[in-house]
Order: C-alpha cells, then structure tokens, then sequence
C-alpha cells in the first residue's frame, strides 16, 4: 500500500538526461566521420593566414565566453552570452575555408541546421499541445506533472538538428546508389579525393575506419522504403536524391534518410516523453517518505548571496549605495548626527546618565575569552566561515607545536561595516544575520521580525544579565553601516535581540564594556567624521575618570584604523580619539584595533625616546569582505611620534603582491558585468561619432580623477593619459584587426559575391538540386503558413550571416560613400559591427584595465581599494581570539583559513544531535548547520595561528614599550 500511495500522491521531477546523452553521441558520431575522411588534406591545405585568422577568432571567443564556463550567472547573462557566442562565432567560421578538408560544410550544416531545428520546434509545440489537452482531459496520469521545459524542448531539437546535419555532411540524401563508377564511394557533393588517394595516406592505413564509414552510411541508415509503402503519408515524404554518375533518367520514390532519421529522432522522443510523464518514471522509481525525506536533506544547500560586485553596470544595490554616500555627505555629515540623538536620549530630567553605555555585568567572570571581528556581510560563504568558527564550542589549534584548545569567545566584539555594499534589510537579513544564524541559531521563540522593547530580553528562567551564560555581541558601526544616517544599523542591532545565537544587550552605537582583571574595552562611534563628537568624548572622559582605575588596560575599539590610512594618505584625523588616548587614557590604552582594512596587521612598539602612549595597533577586517593587500602598508612605523615596526601580516606583504597579479588574469572573470559599461561606452561612441572627441575628452578627465590623490597632480595627469592612451590605441588595433579580416575574405571571394541573403540564396539552390519534391510538399507549406515559410527560414539564415552584411555594406561604402546609406542601413551596418568589436574589445578592455590596477598598486601603491575589490576575494579569512589569564595578562591568537569553501552541504552530526526544546543553541555540541562538502576543506579543520603574542596588563605605565 505505501509503495501505491507514494505513486499516487507524490511527484517526481523529469531528469530528461537524455539530451545530455545524446550530445556526447552525437559528438562521438562526429569525430567517427571526420577521422574516417580526409585527414591528411586538411594538413596538406594548412594555410597560416587561414589559420591564424581562427586562432584569433576562437582566442577572443573563448577569453570572452570565459567567466562563464560551468556557471549559472543570475540574472542568466550566461547563458545569454553562450547563445550569442555561438551564433556569431558560427557565422563568421562559415565564411573561412579548410573546414571542406575535414568534410564539414559548415555552410550547408548551418543552413540545414535552422531549417530542422525550426521544423523540429513546431512539430513538438503541437505534439505538447495535444499532450497537455489529453492531461486535462484526464486521459494522462497526472503522476509526474503536465508542464515540460521550453528549454528542454529547444535542447532537445538542437540535438537533433545536430544529428541530422552531421549525418548529410558525411553520407548525403543518397536514396539508391545507382551506375556508380568504379571507386567512388562518396556523394558527389561531399566526395573530396578519390578511395585510392586515401589508401596511400598513413591514417587510413592506420585506422582504416573509411570502409566502415561507407557500411553506416549505406546499411545503418539506408532509407526505410520507399513512397509506394506508405501511400496515405507519401505527399508527406521528403525525397532522397539518386547517387548516380551525371543525370539520372528517373526521380527517386525513396525517402530521404535524412527524414528517415529525424522521424525516428521525434517518434523516440515522443515515445520517452510520454511514458516518462505518465506511470513509467514514478512506477520504476518508487521512493517512501523516509526516503524522499532523506535525499532532500541531503540535496540541501544554503542560500548564500555572492560576493558583492563592485564594478557591476547593472548592480541596483551599487546604484543605492552612491546615493546614500552622497545623502549621508551632504546631511548626515555636520547637519546631523545620529550620536547626538543618542545622547541626548541618554540623559534623564536631572541630566545623569542612565545605563545604556557602559557594561560592567562581565567583570567578575573567571576564565574569560572573547572575540574580535570586523567587515562581514559580503560573500555568504566567508561571512559563514568565520561566522562557523566563532560558533564552535571550542577550537583546536596548534600554538609554538603544542596543541591547545580554545574556547568560544564569551564576547564577541564586531568592529563596523556589518553588510556591503550598503546598510538595508535585504543586506542586513541575507548578508549578516543569515550566516550568522546558520552558524548558531537563535532561540526558538525568537521572531526575525520583532522588535526589542525591553533590552535585553534574556530567556526564560534568567533574570539578570550577569546569570547568562551564553554568548553576547557588542558591535560599532563602520561607515557602510552610516550611508543611511544610522537607520538601518539602529532598528537591526539597537532594537533587536539576537545576531543568531549571539544576545545583543547593546542600546546605542557606542559602548563601554568592563572585563574581568581590571581590562575595558571602549567601542567607539566615528560616524562618517573618522572622530568621536563631544557628548561621545564626554562619556568616555568621565567614565576614565570615576571608574577606570590607575592600573586598569583599556583596549579601544574603532572602525577604521586611523594610524595606518592618515600614514597613507598623509592626513591627520581623530583629534578627539587621539585627545582621549594622549591625555585622559594616560597610557592606560594597551591595545587598539579597528577593521576597515580587510586584512591582519599587527605593529607593536620598538624602543623610541617619544612615550608611547598604544604599545599595540592591531587591524583585523577579514570577518567576510574582500580581501584588501598588506604590502602597501609595510612602511609604516610612527604613531603619535612613537616607533612601530610590523610583527605580523596576513596575508604576508609577498602573498599580497602576488595576489595583485589576479587583476591581469582574472579581472573579467571576476567582473563580467563590467562588460556592461564597456558596451554602453563604446555604444555611444559610435553613435554618435560626431562628438567622439567631447567623450575621449570625458574619459580622459575620468581617468585623471579616478587617480587617487595621494600623488601629485602632475603625476596624476601622466597617469590618466596613459590609462586613456592605452585603451584608445587597443580599440584601434582591434578595429584594423577587424576592417583587416573582413578585407581578407573579400579579396578572396569568401565575402560580398551577393546581397544580403547569400546563405539562403545557397540553400536552395543546394535544396533544389539534393532534396527532390515531386509532390510539391514545399508549395503547400508556403501556401498554408501565408508565406511565412520560406520567409522565416529566409531572415533567420540572413541574422547568421553578419559577416556577409559588413562586407557587402562595406563594399557599398567604398564604392559610394557613406552618404549612400540609409539611417536604417547605418544603424544596421554599426551593429553588426559592434556584435563582434564588443566581443574583441571586452576581454582587451578588462585587460588593460586590469593591468593598470596592478601596475598601480604593486609600483606606485595606489588603489588598493579598487585593485583588490576587483578580485572579490573570499579567501584568507580571521578573526581575533583573546583570553584573560590569571596573572591579569592577555594572550591573543588570531585565527584564519586560508581557502574558504564554495561548496556546502548539511552537517549530520548537527541534524543527528537531539533538538531539546528550550535547549539553547549554544549549548549543543554541532551548532552549525553547514559543513564543507569536503571534509578537509572544512574551516573548522583547516583554521590555523597566524599570529599569538601577549599583553601585559602591567606594562607600559610610564609611556615606555
């Protein structure tokens, strides 16, 4: 009963493998014919010229079609870009010749090509049609479904089509063999030596497949018969010529072999279709519940977002971003000041403040561990990465050849830009607290959508937050977290609970955090300023003084890291920062660390004469963004006049400058929407042409200004020239690359020998001539379709034949000036020639710009913002761990992975734990619902030390390292 119940009320997906398979059989058929035929002359015929031509055509082809191989791109730029390879690349390889050495006809496969696949299309519409109305009707099992794929059904007719063309290139439309002369075993339309040249030749006496060939073309797929069998389908027929020496008295009754095999091709799919759509899938595949169960589990996959593409010409989230950088710019920025709210809703009646900065819950914890991260929520499968290992109840890692457990991190510390590329509810929902909650999830009874009245809202049976025990998060934002005034950053992190498994007790966007041994962290709110405003300074001066004692550590926390970026761009920012470290800390700041550069950089005091007011400066943004190069800041060493030197870099200043080089190789794969901006440039250059100098001119002052200024403007204008003149002269060559082929195949007679219609024009004449129509099936079908055949088949060969459009347009030209064409004929003319300049221009265009990133940020050290967002790099990935110890001391590691994986499936040890209700997550063993599809590519087994040291909390009292 429950194998008839599963067939009855579950539905099974149509595999339809079938294609998939018939493409590799119908590639395999193509390599027998053609191994079978004329190799030798296909070598004896090798022309370099010839040759050369396609080793340009088929290299700027693939480096287009590229950063698309084996993905799926959303929206499906991919696929859209594989169709349009195909069918420029197709019509312009027609036109060349040596194809005929192989015994391919790529004119006539193309020709013959379209004309089934168009058939093929119609005739299964209808039998889909028909099917579907028998589905209503009831007279079909509705087991498996009604609906099938359009995509499927073009697929499966291109198979086809591919089939049959293959098939007449290699065996003809012969019906009969008749008065064949003695050693001519060929058609004469695809006979190109004779049997006794190819016996001499060393591959036929190799593989000797040519008697072979001659037996499948003449037995395997002889006709079926002839009209005369078939009587009431004979007006139907497509004809097979008779092979005979010269004119043959007689037409054929035959049928074509070449409709022979389609109607088998179709009849087969027919028959697959409907007994696979009805019982036959579900009756030999029956699945229970359990089963079905289990195989989707393990089908699962999260639904991580990918990296942020920062040079996308589509992107709408780019598009919000600049708005809200310039909103935030001009009314955020001295007008008006979230913080300011903050603080004056801060104050009570009598003006004391109330407790929503400073936590001192946490100071009498024993054996206390937390953690620092910073720039998370951008790729789904970083973010998730560090998310996973922050989760684990403990992690074991190596440290000095001793393996040591660490515990998970009693506090969590998020240093700022909490989602890319700007702050909304999408980005905050799908690029932060998704990875988060797959990593540790958060209570039961937690709603995504509520709001936090009442912080913190601890779970039942904890009545105070000192008597919680799970892990808390405190977070600052950074400047992404600011493009929308704060908005975004107060209703998901001041006025919710939860960031997964993680209780967020924080009010405001600033905070004071007092740990155990007499250690504080002080999270600070620098806005869009790079400063702390008054009030801000205000809290944190009073708290010093009434609460800090003399020989407590303080460790400060801010989104950027003010002594590495005002040493890069020679500025001075955060005097109120640098006002509260100097002279109201009084060396009492041990540690300060920021994210905002995406990678880790630790400097630690050196022996100076200068008091040193920080002993350590610590970056660390590897929490999920891109990844940002180390090398360009390996000379720095002066901090508030004291002396630094770099203990450690992740990835190291070789590993960066290496990593530059993806900017040559891979730039385009990276960023194929900047194929985008680069069509819409050269679209409206040559449009209109007349003001090509006025754009030249706007992208020169373009490029000047995307230089950063950090260089000399003379520097800088050499620069942008040079950036210009590269790009200028690669579209010139291109162009002459292009004008200079076109010119080839015209001087050669491959191109403008007729109008515009020249591959129909030849098809039927070769239709004509091999597929005889003594009945007149033809005229009926023009008759009945109101000329829409030969119409369709007529313009649709035409759009295959662009090259033949430029060169007959082109040869016009030259002959009667452009002032001959019509608006309609130069809008047709610049088409056709930009479908193949946009294909040579992108992959030479992302090149040159690729190269000038390189050559920027390895030699002249600038750009390291751009020339490493272009690379969307996933991989090196960190966070910070630190631990109090009982001598008042703190020792830090600082975890990373170097590879972060792209594949997920569910973790079984997570779905086999027992779910207890009311049982928080953090308590479970598995907290995380992924893992790596690979074992050894898990995070968890693969995070490594890349940095440990130690702060003495003792040390350094006074202003000396």
């Amino acid at each position: 009963m429950e194998r008839v119940r599963t067939i009855l009320t579950h539905t099974y997906p149509y595999p339809h493998e079938h294609s998939r398979h018939a493409i590799i059989a119908v590639f395999l058929g193509c390599l027998f014919f053609i191994s079978s035929d004329n190799m030798h002359t296909l070598i004896e015929k090798f022309s370099l010229k010839w040759w050369s031509m396609y080793a340009c055509l088929l290299g700027f082809f693939y480096f287009f079609s590229s950063p698309f191989i084996g993905k799926t791109i959303r929206p499906n730029y991919s696929n859209f870009s594989r169709w349009y390879i195909a069918w420029i690349l197709v019509a312009a390889l027609y036109h060349l010749p040596n194809f005929l050495s192989m015994g391919l006809d790529l004119r006539m496969n193309l020709s013959l090509f379209l004309t089934i696949y168009i058939s093929s299309i119609v005739f299964l519409v209808v039998f889909h049609i028909i099917f579907l109305a028998l589905w209503y009707v009831g007279l079909v099992s509705r087991v498996a479904g009604r609906r099938p794929e359009i995509l499927t059904i073009l697929q499966n007719c291109a198979v086809l089509s591919m089939a049959c063309c293959i098939f007449y290139s290699h065996c003809g439309n012969r019906a009969i063999l008749r008065q064949k002369p003695p050693g001519r075993q060929y058609s004469s339309l695809f006979s190109f030596w004779k049997r006794e040249h190819r016996h001499n030749t060393w591959i036929a006496q190799l593989i000797r497949m040519n008697k072979l060939k001659d037996q499948v073309c003449s037995s395997w797929f002889a006709p079926v018969g002839s009209a005369s069998d078939y009587p009431l389908l004979s007006k139907w027929f497509i004809y097979g010529e008779i092979a005979c020496n010269g004119s043959c008295p007689d037409s054929s009754s035959e049928i074509s072999p070449i409709y022979s095999l389609w109607a088998t091709f179709i009849g087969l799919y027919i028959a697959n279709y409907v007994v696979e759509r009805s019982t036959g899938w579900a009756l030999t595949h029956p699945l229970s519940v359990d089963k079905v169960e289990k195989l989707k589990k393990e089908q699962m996959k999260p639904n991580f977002l990918d990296m942020v593409p920062w040079y996308s010409g589509t992107s709408a989230d780019l598009f919000k971003t600049v708005f809200d950088l310039l909103v935030s710019v001009t009314v955020f920025l001295g007008r008006f000041d979230m913080r300011m709210l903050q603080a004056a809703m801060t104050k009570s009646c009598d003006g004391t403040k109330r407790e929503e900065l400073l936590y001192d819950h946490l100071a009498n914890k024993d054996n206390f561990w937390f953690d620092f991260m910073a720039d998370t929520g951008d790729g789904g499968n970083s973010s998730y990465a560090v998310a996973k290992l922050l989760a684990q109840p403990t992690l074991q890692v190596s440290v000095d050849g001793e393996t040591r457990p660490l515990p998970r991190g009693n506090v969590l510390l998020i240093g700022g830009d909490l989602a890319y590329p700007n702050p909304s509810a999408f980005t905050y929902e799908k690029r932060l607290f998704c990875p988060f909650e797959y990593a540790l999830q958060p209570p039961h009874w937690y709603k995504n959508d509520s709001i936090a009245v009442d912080k913190p809202e601890l779970p039942e049976g904890v009545k105070d937050l000192k008597d919680y025990d799970g892990p808390q998060c405190f977070l600052i934002p950074g400047n992404h977290d600011w493009f929308d005034g704060l908005n975004t950053f107060m209703r998901y992190i001041c006025h919710k609970s939860w960031l997964g498994g993680w209780l967020m007790p924080q009010k405001k966007s600033y905070f004071a955090l007092q740990l155990p041994k007499g250690w504080w962290v002080f999270g600070l709110d620098l806005a869009l300023h790079g400063d702390i405003d008054v009030d801000q300074f205000k809290f944190f001066a009073e708290l010093v003084k009434e609460k800090v004692k003399e020989d407590d550590a303080v460790i400060i926390i801010t989104h950027e890291p003010s002594w590495l970026l005002d040493w890069y761009w020679s500025s001075d920012t955060g005097q109120n920062v640098r006002h509260l470290i100097c002279d109201v800390l009084n060396y009492r700041c041990k540690l300060r660390m920021a994210g905002d550069l995406h990678h880790y950089m630790r400097h630690s005091c050196t022996q100076s004469d200068a008091p040193v007011h920080v002993q350590h400066l610590l970056v660390n943004g590897c929490g999920g963004a891109f990844l940002h190069p180390t090398h360009v800041f390996s000379k720095f060493s002066k901090y508030y006049g004291a002396s630094y030197a770099s203990k450690a870099a992740y990835p190291s200043f070789h590993d960066s400058s290496k990593i530059a080089l993806g900017n040559i190789l891979k730039f385009r794969k990276k960023n194929w929407q900047f194929d985008f901006i680069v069509w819409n440039a050269f679209v409206y250059v040559m449009e209109q042409s007349y003001v090509s100098f006025t754009g030249v001119l706007v992208l020169l002052i373009t490029a000047i200004i995307f230089v950063p200024s950090k260089i000399s403007r003379k520097k800088r204008v050499v620069i942008g020239v040079l950036h210009v003149s590269a790009h200028l002269m690669a579209a010139l060559i291109l162009m002459l690359m292009l004008e200079l082929g076109i010119e080839i195949c015209i001087q050669h007679n491959l191109l403008a020998n007729s109008g515009y219609h020249t591959l129909y024009q030849w098809y039927k004449s070769v239709e004509s001539e091999h597929f005889p129509d003594p009945t007149g099936l033809r005229a009926r079908i023009e008759q009945w379709t109101f000329g829409l055949y030969p119409a369709c088949i007529k313009y649709l060969m035409s759009a295959f034949d662009v090259p033949e459009v430029m060169a007959v347009t082109r040869t016009n030209i030259c002959k009667e000036g452009m002032e001959s064409l019509s608006r309609s004929g130069a809008v047709i003319y610049y088409a056709s020639v930009f479908l193949y300049f946009w294909v040579f221009s992108t992959p030479v265009v992302s090149l040159v710009f690729g190269s000038y990133l390189y050559i920027c940020i390895n030699w002249l050290h600038i750009h390291f913002d751009e020339a490493f967002s272009s690379l969307r790099i996933a991989n090196y990935k960190s966070f910070t761990r630190f631990h109090i110890k009982e001598n008042k001391d703190i020792e830090v590691f600082t975890l990373a992975v170097d590879k972060v994986p792209k594949d997920w499936k569910l973790d079984k040890d997570w779905d086999a734990e027992p779910k207890q209700s009311g049982v928080m997550s953090h308590k479970r063993e598995f907290p995380s619902k992924w893992c790596a599809s690979s074992a050894q590519q898990d995070p968890v087994a693969t995070v490594k030390v890349v940095d440990y040291f130690l702060i003495h909390r003792s040390q350094n009292q006074n202003g000396e390292c």
